[in-house]
């Protein structure tokens, strides 16, 4: 059955636009995208095969949502608390991707009341080290072939992230067969350039709280680390310490996958959630066995 999603605009400062799928009541999982400067289309299939209520919000100043003066991480939690509220959600299962990963983190972090569980997907819960994807000489070559849009001075700041999202394709997709598919799905993505116009301002906050995994891990949440093998944004090499410092933690590494792991292993990506909520759902930690390795 094809799925059916809805759209929604949560009012308020600004206005968060959301787009959500019809699931069980007490199952919501609350999805929160990358970029930041992207919108919330590309992480739609395979979430969509989920048995959950899906909300799938743009951050502000992203795709649909209201644009603002001066964007803060904590507005954006604040936001995401609005999303629940409007949906009447006490407790969601939260995921975020990429850079949405820490924004999840920090959602975790300071609402907690409103986290049931955290998905950490193609991100990391510990800051990157210098020097942690040296030796990586397939890396090097493939950003060495990527190019730099912002180099080239006649592009606006919403069409440099778009040929800067294209030219990373190949650094974020493994697959080549997944490849065809992904620029679709780019190509239907609103970008955005507030988020990237503040930076390079250099008034920026990074979502990322200091102490994140030792906080996470006094939340007593079940905790869900999923990652590709071969991701050239966050070094898959920072799961195992973050499984140290979070004591209860699972996590999943999908061996032929890049950063972009929800596409170039959409069944695995959807078997790792579905069976990391069942377990959250009966309130217990899940033990995937052989699907988890690291």
């Amino acid at each position: 059955m094809e799925a059916v999603w809805r759209e929604r605009m949560v009012p308020g400062e600004p206005e968060i636009f959301v787009a959500w799928q019809e699931g069980p009541a007490d199952r919501t999982l609350l999805a929160i995208h990358g970029g930041p400067d992207w919108d919330h289309s590309y992480l739609r299939d395979p979430l969509q095969r989920l048995d959950s209520r899906l909300l799938l919000p743009d951050l502000r100043g992203c795709g649909r949502s209201g644009r603002v003066p001066e964007y803060h991480p904590d507005s954006v939690v604040d936001d995401l608390v609005r999303v629940l509220d409007a949906f009447g959600v006490e407790r969601a299962d939260v995921l975020g991707h990429s850079y949405g990963g820490m924004v999840a983190q920090r959602f975790a972090i300071m609402r907690p009341e409103r986290v049931r569980s955290l998905i950490v997907s193609g991100s990391s819960v510990l800051p990157v080290p210098a020097g942690a994807f040296d030796g990586w000489a397939e890396r090097d070559e493939v950003l060495a072939r990527q190019g730099d849009p912002w180099e080239r001075g006649d592009l606006t700041a919403e069409e440099c992230v778009r040929a800067e999202a294209f030219a990373a394709a190949p650094a974020n997709i493994r697959r080549a067969e997944a490849m065809a598919g992904y620029l679709e799905r780019l190509a239907e993505i609103r970008f955005g350039g507030e988020w990237v116009r503040q930076l390079q301002g250099g008034g920026l906050v990074s979502p990322r709280l200091p102490g994140a995994a030792e906080r996470i891990a006094e939340l007593g949440i079940p905790v869900l680390l999923l990652h590709g093998r071969y991701d050239m944004t966050f070094p898959v090499g920072l799961v195992e310490p973050t499984l140290e410092l979070v004591p209860g933690a699972r996590a999943v590494v999908l061996e032929d996958a890049g950063h972009m792991l929800h596409i170039d292993d959409p069944d695995g990506y959807v078997l790792a959630i579905g069976k990391f909520l069942e377990g959250a759902a009966l309130g217990g930690r899940l033990e995937l066995g052989g699907a988890g390795a690291v």
